[in-house]
């Protein structure tokens, strides 16, 4: 059961290349749609090299009527 971290932390640190392959932590401006994109990413790991490519997009709260 060894093998399971080292496993689960190579998966992330190959998540993170891909989001800096893809230039996601260079801007300067934080917001929702941007962290959750990294997250998702990053949480992808190898799988973003055989086409996953993950986006999220959030909508600010509406105002009730």
């Amino acid at each position: 059961m060894r093998i399971a971290p080292v496993l689960l932390i190579v998966w992330l640190v190959i998540g993170a290349i891909a989001g800096g392959q893809r230039h996601y932590y260079s801007s300067s401006d934080p917001n929702c749609s941007r962290a959750g994109t990294i997250t998702v990413t990053i949480l992808a790991g190898p799988l973003n090299y055989v086409g996953v490519n993950p986006k999220v997009a959030c909508k600010a709260p509406q105002p009730s009527k």
